[in-house]
């Protein structure tokens, strides 16, 4: 009789296991419990079983086959751009070594590189220069701990971070940071790739592409946009419509006015923050129609004053250009609505509602009932979202006040975004005639919104106040932030003039202890940090 493969399978014994999974069996009983094979039982049977696991190891690891190589991967891309100077070579090489001291300790005399690497990376971008091969992985890794320095650092660091991104997972942003997954944006002749990315992508990609594609097409990135708008998910047309910002034209406005009528209230409140900024769009003239009839120019009191009968009520009309109708906590309806009203409507609408009076003339007009705060408050957001300097100017005032804000400011935030709107240089004089007239306590916000380096009357203003406050025994540490903000901005010129301010200076006896050996410190960091800076230019601009 013939057996058949099932009876033979059943007749054949089972094979034995292998050395190691007897000796893992073992291990994970215990010796005590099962002894491997070939070990004597007692005491000595733990020893055995780890060198017979040793043994083991080394059999199975000298048994092993090669496995067929990778190949390997294509040669990096070429930098076209030219190298970098020697001497700026090392200077960036101790940029991105230097680490941060302790926390909270005290920083000595010497620079904080970490701070100087942003303003090296800018100027060497501003002359074309191409990173060193074996800088790319350091400015890589400074890249990932510092977000802030990413453009700079991966536009700086060139084709090559992008291919060593391929290769490291802890790199892979430079890729995201990259529509395409790090190969060059399409081109304006490559339209189906572009649709293809923007329809496959991931979403930084897609972001990313239509920023770009905004940038010098902004006709095709709405298209694209409009392609695919009604399938996005909310967060995601809330990032995608912001975009717009950038190019921000009356074109726009079909596409912004179907947007008032979005599922999500976030998306709504863009879109109609967005109409806003457009002075002739029907969302300007609507907002326009309903804020003129909150406010108008009271003749019967002397002088004139301004009245405000702000709304009843926040009806869907209104709700859906982008009036939110729930004020936040401790704030009342009326003002809440009142304040969205003013601040959409263009700022060409109050000459006219207001006697023909200027942008100066209207602010200094009294305003009953106590609106004038709510009123001024709103006028100053419209200004920034409108960019409308002469409104800036008149609600600023005079930098010389006695009043440390302006007529309209109603905070140190407010007058940083209204300096904003003005150009540079008339930034700078006026941010000066502040700190001439109130010192440094309440300027730093307004440092910060100035042109780098500051321009040298800003420049003088700020060492004057800082040795003013030196002389006047303040606590140093109150000035870190600005003293921090100097060494960045400050032009590397005026270290010439910090030479008398290195001296201990005599303390006065309500001084805080110690103040003079500190505040002698911080302006020789100063000048070292301003000297060094003047080092890193005349580096980059060596032949």
């Amino acid at each position: 009789m013939t057996r058949t493969p099932a009876s033979a399978d059943a007749d054949t014994p089972a094979p034995a296991p292998s050395l190691w999974e007897d000796l893992v069996t073992a291990a994970l009983l215990g010796t005590n419990r099962r002894t491997p094979r070939g070990c004597e039982p007692g005491a000595r049977a733990p020893a055995a079983l780890l060198d017979a696991a040793a043994a083991e190891t080394l059999r199975r690891r000298a048994g092993l086959c090669p496995v067929p190589a990778a190949g390997r991967p294509e040669p990096a891309p070429q930098d076209p751009r030219p190298p970098l100077p020697a001497a700026a070579a090392q200077r960036l090489t101790m940029l991105l070594t230097d680490r941060p001291g302790t926390p909270g300790g005290r920083r000595g005399t010497a620079p904080d590189l970490m701070e100087l690497l942003p303003q090296w990376l800018a100027a060497a971008n501003a002359r074309g220069f191409a990173a060193p091969p074996q800088s790319v992985p350091a400015l890589l890794d400074a890249a990932r701990g510092r977000t802030d320095l990413r453009p700079a650092a991966l536009a700086f660091a060139g084709p090559r971070a992008l291919w060593l991104a391929r290769l490291n997972p802890d790199w892979r942003f430079a890729l995201r940071a990259t529509p395409g997954g790090g190969t060059a944006l399409p081109g304006p002749e490559a339209a189906e790739r572009v649709r293809r990315l923007w329809e496959e992508g991931l979403f930084a990609e897609r972001v990313a592409l239509l920023a770009s594609l905004r940038g010098r097409d902004p006709v095709a990135a709405r298209t694209l946009l409009a392609s695919t708008w009604v399938t996005e998910r909310a967060e995601d047309r809330l990032m995608f419509l912001d975009s717009l910002r950038t190019g921000l034209e009356a074109a726009d406005e079909p596409f912004l006015e179907q947007a008032l009528a979005d599922r999500s209230r976030n998306v709504r409140a863009t879109a109609a923050e967005l109409l806003s900024a457009l002075p002739e769009s029907a969302l300007a003239a609507r907002m326009a129609a309903r804020a003129a009839t909150c406010v108008s120019l009271d003749r019967s009191l002397d002088p004139p004053a301004i009245a405000v009968e702000a709304p009843h009520e926040c009806d869907a009309a209104m709700e859906r250009d982008g009036v939110i109708p729930k004020p936040p906590s401790g704030r009342g309806e009326r003002s809440w609505w009142f304040g969205q009203l003013v601040e959409a409507a263009p700022l060409g609408t109050w000459p006219a509602r207001l006697g023909g009076r200027t942008a100066d003339e209207i602010v200094a007009l009294p305003v009953a009932d106590d609106w004038q705060g709510d009123l001024q408050a709103a006028w100053c957001r419209a200004a920034v979202r409108q960019r409308n300097g002469a409104w800036a100017r008149a609600l600023l005032g005079a930098p010389t006040a006695p009043e440390a804000g302006g007529p309209g400011a109603v905070s140190l935030a407010e007058r940083a975004k209204l300096l904003g709107t003005l150009q540079a240089g008339e930034r700078a004089e006026w941010v000066a005639g502040f700190i001439a007239t109130h010192g440094l306590s309440e300027a730093f916000q307004l440092l910060g919104m100035c042109a780098v380096p500051w321009a040298p009357p800003l420049g003088r203003a700020v060492v004057d106040a800082l040795n003013i406050a030196r002389d006047a025994g303040s606590y140093p540490w109150s000035f870190s932030g600005v003293m921090g903000l100097a060494e960045r901005c400050l032009d590397p010129s005026e270290a010439g003039r910090l030479d008398g301010l290195l001296a201990i200076p005599d303390e006065p006896e309500d001084a805080s202890p110690g103040a003079g050996g500190y505040w002698a410190e911080a302006f020789q960091r100063l000048m070292t940090t301003l000297r060094l800076r003047a080092a890193m230019a005349e580096e980059l601009e060596a032949e």
